[in-house]
């Protein structure tokens, strides 16, 4: 630690910025004091404690706060619960953007700015590294006398199917309505509130198909008690190969659910790129690699950084704009 700083202040007199040593003053009994950008670095979580948002948060802050140790003093995360993170988006427009404050995101998000129900607009984000990106599959019970998904089109041009989804206007409502344009069939849509209640409504027979992502799907996919048909994506998934893409098939449907983190428009960008390569490493760790694995997800397809994320962000927003005013949700 001492040869450490012993370089530093030596590279800073080499350099000629003497004036950088004001950063770095002696304390009582020895100890040194480095001036960082952010006291605590707050995660805003729209989500309960222990849900999918609020784990993969405290998963990717394991490592991070490693990363980030000479940006900040602590990771935490603060809860602002309501609205369908119309609360999280209140909190984050007040606060300064100084790189301070991030903003945990899923899908969620995108539809109530699309709803216009946030004080925020989508411009008014900007990504810096993507968690996760969890693909959706096509997915039928077992005993279902549907083998491919050219046998479930042909019945469902015979009668509407009873597809299941946990919200209208959700990632799955999504999925199936750009699904059912492009191969041209009807459906009846069944909401149940949670992906666990849909899934069960699969297992019961009481639906017909339903479109899980790969971390809800993955149990029963194992077990026999699913067959996934279709991976709604633009190529196979490496621990699914014989399930075909969608893309593959030509239809150029892509339906995933995401998460990530942003900070506010007008952040600096010397903050966004520091936030970016410290999150980006830690979720590259073996800890948080590995609890991707644990979902069925390979950490190289989720885990991305600010370019491609902040292009996503957009682009699923424009998606699920278009979505939400067909289906008549938008705020009148």
């Amino acid at each position: 630690m001492k040869a450490s700083r012993t370089a530093t202040v030596r590279h800073m007199l080499l350099t000629g910025t003497v004036a950088a040593l004001a950063s770095v003053v002696a304390l009582p009994g020895g100890a040194q004091a480095q001036q960082k950008t952010c006291s605590v670095l707050e995660v805003i979580s729209h989500a309960s404690p222990g849900g999918g948002t609020d784990t993969t948060a405290r998963m990717m802050m394991i490592r991070s706060r490693r990363e980030l140790s000479d940006y900040t003093n602590d990771i935490v995360v603060v809860y602002k619960r309501g609205g369908a993170a119309a609360a999280s988006h209140e909190y984050l427009k007040q606060r300064p953007a100084d790189g301070c404050t991030v903003l945990a995101i899923t899908q969620t998000h995108m539809y109530t700015i699309a709803r216009g129900k946030s004080a925020i607009e989508m411009d008014d984000i900007v990504g810096v590294a993507r968690a996760m990106d969890d693909p959706t599959f096509l997915v039928v019970g077992k005993d279902s006398p549907n083998k491919t998904v050219e046998d479930l089109i042909e019945q469902s041009k015979e009668r509407p199917l009873n597809w299941g989804v946990a919200q209208v206007g959700g990632t799955e409502h999504i999925g199936l309505i750009r699904f059912s344009k492009a191969v041209g069939i009807p459906y009846k849509v069944v909401p149940f509130g949670s992906a666990g209640e849909m899934m069960n409504a699969l297992l019961s027979g009481a639906i017909d198909a339903t479109l899980p992502n790969v971390s809800e799907a993955v149990g029963q996919i194992a077990d026999g008690q699913v067959r996934p048909l279709l991976v709604l994506n633009d190529k196979r998934l490496g621990d699914y190969p014989d399930i075909a893409s969608s893309y593959e098939k030509g239809w150029e449907v892509k339906v995933s659910t995401t998460r990530g983190y942003g900070v506010k428009k007008g952040t600096p960008p010397e903050a966004i790129k520091a936030l970016e390569e410290a999150m980006v490493k830690a979720m590259k760790h073996d800890t948080f690699a590995n609890y991707l694995k644990s979902s069925g997800l390979n950490p190289e397809d989720s885990v991305t950084g600010h370019d491609v994320w902040d292009k996503q962000l957009k682009e699923e927003y424009a998606i699920a704009k278009d979505a939400i005013e067909n289906l008549g949700l938008g705020q009148n």
